[in-house]
């Protein structure tokens, strides 16, 4: 699959460039490649991990620092084979997201449906 650029990153996740920047300086596994002007190009597995990180800040409510050890733990479990499926299958379905055209991802809003 193609590198995702910071602003792709930033539409997947729906987080600011600056948040997501913040969180490569204090979450090691995130290692974007930068070219020769400085731009980011993310692979699959940061945004598995970014994708998986902003989950445990939004949803389960982790501190960083304790999303870090979480993302730790599970990236060195004893489920690395089952992990493996899910992180590809997500991977996948990114791809396909990231095709789509704006706004017409499921529970996006349109305007054909706005009131």
């Amino acid at each position: 699959m193609a590198p995702y650029s910071i602003g792709d990153v930033e539409r997947l996740l729906d987080v600011k460039a600056h948040v997501i920047r913040y969180w490569e300086k204090e979450i090691p596994l995130i290692q974007p490649v930068k070219d020769t002007y400085g731009r980011r190009s993310y692979s699959d597995r940061d945004l598995e991990i970014l994708l998986r990180l902003k989950h445990l800040l939004y949803e389960r409510r982790f501190t960083l620092e304790g999303a870090r050890d979480q993302l730790y733990q599970e990236l060195s479990g004893e489920h690395q084979d089952l992990r493996g499926s899910i992180s590809a299958l997500r991977a996948d379905l990114l791809g396909v997201l990231s095709r789509l055209p704006p706004g017409s991802a499921p529970g996006s809003s349109n305007d054909e449906d706005s009131p």
